[in-house]
């Protein structure tokens, strides 16, 4: 024994396997492997909500699906195998990464098993990478179509435009409610948090918010204070109602307390990618959250949809009931609220532009028959597609203005309707008319008083599109700049620019629900004159400049005195100028 040469010995303790692990190391090597797979797994039960994205987008998302799984089991491949036997001894890491002058020296001065198992796992995740973004764009491409023809296929085309509901005009706009609203009340520890759309107890629609705790302190220890609401639909005697009551969950409250941590928790495969919808229901506040699901379809090529999954109801004891679209439609306590998620509708309107096929759509070989998309909006309207809107039967609808596809179109060529309860679609084609678009009824609004300070003192703000007797029309709201105050309303015709100023909370309900006729209306005043001038008499100084604008109206005659108190009578038939 004293004898043996070292390499004789070294050789002995190889084992029977020529020098690799024997099948107790394999077997040590294997537990201690699955001892810190359990680890992580246990860290990552316990904080899940914080990686929701990234596991639902490898579950639905065809581009993630390819290079995190593909990553994530590249990882669990390479940390299972054995020790790789490379003949060198490895250097120490310390000393690697003193000398190394970038990450990637790092990977290439590494040696032994570990550094090449990391290389290979790089080179691993750069092939999944580059798969991912080859894969992303034709799943992206076709689900947009499939979304489409879904779209298309599940709506309806109506003849006329539904009647809007009267008793729920859209007076008062999100910027002035939240300035009015958050300069009414006084919290020392909370704050009204961002603002939705729901409908109260009334029927009326309203401003909603969720009075959730200010302050780093405050989000670790004090609770959802209840839900508010402000009234929306009146200028005047407006009711803001508070409805308070401590959430267990709510909203601005951090990690586990919070409403989102425990509707990940509750309902982990789904998305809750809208706000939350605050209301109140037999004198208790709830909250609603429209929740998105995915749907995989493998042909032609694999790609995933949106489709709604139901809705999370919570309520202040911390109770969350998971409803599906059906159970959320038949809940007494849901009644008359939004259920629909706007973000899949928004979704669906955006995909409307591939029904014609992907080629038809493409930048440069696509030929564009047919195809239509969302109405844009310029930055002083303040609100966002799709528009919320209460119809007859007090049925609220997410509204979508479509124009025709090109850079320099404004005008409408399709009206969409969602029924926020059910999602079901219509919408109104206006054929080969066009109608006026919300950027343009803004311009309109603007010029037909030209005495307004626009810019400087008052904007044009919120265009919601309200329908009245099948027509369609604009209805935009006048406001200081600092939005303290709605002063007027405009209402702009989508099909005859017709403009018609309202100024009392009543006559805006008179007007909806087509009680006064058009013809009976006064047109907007527009300094010395009207909106419904057929033409007008310009009056210049001797420089040749404009000073005043007469308007002439129809059946209306002129006189003319001229310097020399000559006399002109013009019988309406003069040319219009200006």
């Amino acid at each position: 024994m004293a004898n043996e040469s070292p390499s004789t010995r070294d050789g002995d303790s190889s084992g029977s396997s020529g020098g690799g692990p024997d099948g107790r190391s394999l077997a040590i090597h294997a537990a201690t492997r699955l001892l810190g797979v359990g680890i992580v797994v246990l860290l990552w039960y316990l904080t899940r909500p914080l990686w929701h994205g990234f596991v639902y987008g490898v579950l639905y998302s065809p581009g993630l699906t390819v290079f995190g799984g593909g990553s994530i089991i590249a990882a669990l491949v390479l940390w299972f195998l054995p020790p790789f036997d490379t003949g060198d001894a490895d250097r120490p890491l310390g000393r690697v990464l003193r000398e190394a002058d970038s990450p990637v020296d790092v990977l290439l001065e590494l040696q032994g098993s570990p550094g090449r198992k990391l290389r290979l796992f790089v080179t691993a995740v750069g092939v999944f990478a580059v798969l991912s973004v080859l894969v992303s764009v034709p799943a992206g491409m076709l689900e947009q179509r499939t979304l489409a023809q879904t779209t298309m296929d599940d709506a309806t085309q109506v003849e006329t435009f539904p009647q809007a509901n009267p008793e729920n005009p859209r007076v008062v706009p999100r910027q002035v409610a939240d300035i009015t609203t958050r300069g009414s009340v006084s919290y020392r520890q909370h704050r009204l948090g961002t603002s939705d759309i729901a409908r109260k107890e009334d029927g009326s629609l309203a401003w909603s918010y969720a009075i959730q705790p200010d302050g780093f302190r405050n989000t670790l220890i004090e609770n959802q204070r209840g839900v508010l609401v402000t009234d929306m639909t009146r200028m005047d005697d407006r009711q803001i109602q508070v409805y308070e009551e401590d959430f267990t969950y709510g909203e601005g409250m951090l990690l586990h307390r919070s409403a989102d941590w425990n509707l990940k928790t509750s309902d982990y495969i789904t998305k809750y990618d809208d706000d939350a919808v605050e209301f109140s229901h037999d004198g208790q506040p709830y909250m609603y959250y429209p929740k998105t699901g995915h749907e995989w379809h493998l042909t032609p090529f694999p790609h995933t949809t949106p489709t709604w999954d139901g809705g999370a109801l919570v309520h202040p004891d911390g109770r969350i009931d998971h409803l599906t679209p059906e159970e959320a439609r038949s809940e007494p306590i849901l009644e008359g609220q939004r259920l629909y998620p706007m973000t899949l509708t928004r979704a669906e309107m955006g995909s409307l532009g591939y029904r014609n096929g992907i080629i038809n759509q493409l930048p440069t070989v696509g030929a564009h028959e047919g195809e239509i998309e969302v109405a844009r909006l310029p930055s002083e309207a303040d609100n966002a597609q799709p528009f919320v809107i209460d119809l007859e039967g007090e049925r609220m609808s997410y509204v979508t203005a479509m124009e025709p596809h090109g850079e320099d179109t404004r005008g409408l060529d399709e009206v969409w309707f969602a029924d926020a309860e059910t999602g079901e679609y219509t919408f109104f084609g206006t054929g080969d008319e066009t109608l006026t678009g919300p950027e343009r009824a803004m311009g309109i609004a603007r010029s037909a008083d030209s005495r307004t300070n626009w810019g400087q003192n008052f904007v044009v703000t919120e265009p919601v599109p309200v329908t009245i007797d099948g027509s369609l029309w604009w209805h935009i709201k006048v406001s200081p700049t600092d939005f303290t105050d709605v002063t007027r309303n405009v209402f702009v015709n989508a099909d005859t620019g017709r403009t018609v100023e309202i100024r009392d909370d009543e006559a805006v309900r008179s007007f909806v629900a087509g009680e006064v006729m058009d013809e009976n209306l006064e047109p907007i005043e527009d300094g010395e004159g009207t909106a419904n001038a057929i033409y007008y008499v310009l009056v210049t100084d001797e420089n040749g400049d404009v000073v005043e604008r007469i308007p002439v109206e129809p059946g209306q005659g002129t006189t003319i005195v001229g310097p020399d108190d000559e006399r002109v009578r013009n019988n309406g038939t003069a040319s219009a100028a200006g």
